[in-house]
């Protein structure tokens, strides 16, 4: 019974890879397409329109690396792993794993749209800055949980060596 609902999960969390895959080929797909909007000589355009269209490109695909990251992650954590690893240390793994994708991503949108505001409308900069601020939160929020849950990972240092050896398998 219970390796039927193991099965299941896994099930569940392949079809949501797939999914995540793609979505993220979408975009790519979608960033293309705006790019190409942007550079294509054949078309009449403003040197500002070229310019946010680029910006949009990067932004999409800021967007599509999220999602084969969060993708990869998934399949890492939660499908190749035969071995079980205690929650806590696999809650600090993946939250950590999570954390830096989106920081990373809050942090080229916040730069993209600084960007695509200034040329468009600088009244709104300070909304561009709320998303250079969520990352900073975001930030400071993770370095705080690490800190904090450092005395949980020499609590168990078994699960921490268990899972160097997981991913040494996965290499």
């Amino acid at each position: 019974m219970f390796k039927a609902i193991k099965k299941v999960f896994a099930l569940g969390y392949i079809s949501i890879i797939f999914l995540l895959i793609c979505c993220a080929v979408s975009l790519i797909f979608f960033a293309v397409w705006e790019l190409w909007h942007g550079i294509n000589p054949t078309v009449t355009l403003e040197l500002n329109d070229r310019f946010n269209s680029i910006l949009e490109s990067i932004g999409l695909l800021t967007i599509a690396i999220v999602a084969f990251e969060l993708g990869q992650t998934i399949l890492e954590e939660e499908v190749q792993r035969e071995a079980q690893v205690s929650a806590p240390t696999r809650v600090r793994r993946f939250l950590s794993r999570f954390m830096v994708v989106i920081i990373v991503a809050l942090s080229i949108e916040c730069l993209v749209a600084v960007f695509e505001i200034a040329h468009e409308d600088p009244s709104k900069l300070p909304q561009a800055a709320c998303i250079g601020i969520a990352a900073g939160v975001l930030l400071a929020a993770w370095g705080v949980f690490i800190k904090l849950n450092k005395s949980a990972e020499e609590l168990e240092p078994e699960a921490m060596e268990r899972t160097k050896q997981e991913d040494k398998k996965l290499e």
